[in-house]
């Protein structure tokens, strides 16, 4: 009886340790990392994905700090993911910048051509 009840408490012990969140570096690092990219290809302070990835990455530190890491991780993975959209933002707009001035060099060549005829 003894050794069943030994064995129950150690059973309990294992799944208790397992059932706590490890501290969520590598997800904090790959969020510095998408707000880095953002920020290198043109993300600005005032951009509101930029904002929002900012706060909740220094909120999930927050959390670190708090021994909180099931909400660091969460607000990790939003923040990357704001980051990210940030990115797609500015890469986006510059992608229809080009576009449009393409259009325009083609729309020039095609009346140079027209009368030239």
């Amino acid at each position: 009886m003894s050794n069943r009840l030994f064995a129950a408490g150690v059973a309990f012990m294992f799944l208790a340790g397992c059932a706590t969140d490890p501290i969520p570096a590598e997800q904090i690092r790959l969020t510095e990392q998408a707000v880095a990219q953002a920020k290198a290809v043109g993300a600005v302070e005032q951009m509101d994905e930029l904002v929002l990835a900012e706060t909740k990455l220094a909120a999930a530190q927050s959390a670190i700090a708090d021994q909180d890491y099931k909400r660091a991780r969460v607000l990790a993975e939003q923040a990357e993911l704001d980051a990210r959209l940030a990115e797609a933002r500015v890469l986006t707009s510059k992608s229809e910048a080009q576009l449009a001035d393409l259009h325009g060099k083609l729309n020039r060549l095609r009346k140079q051509l027209g009368e030239q005829q």
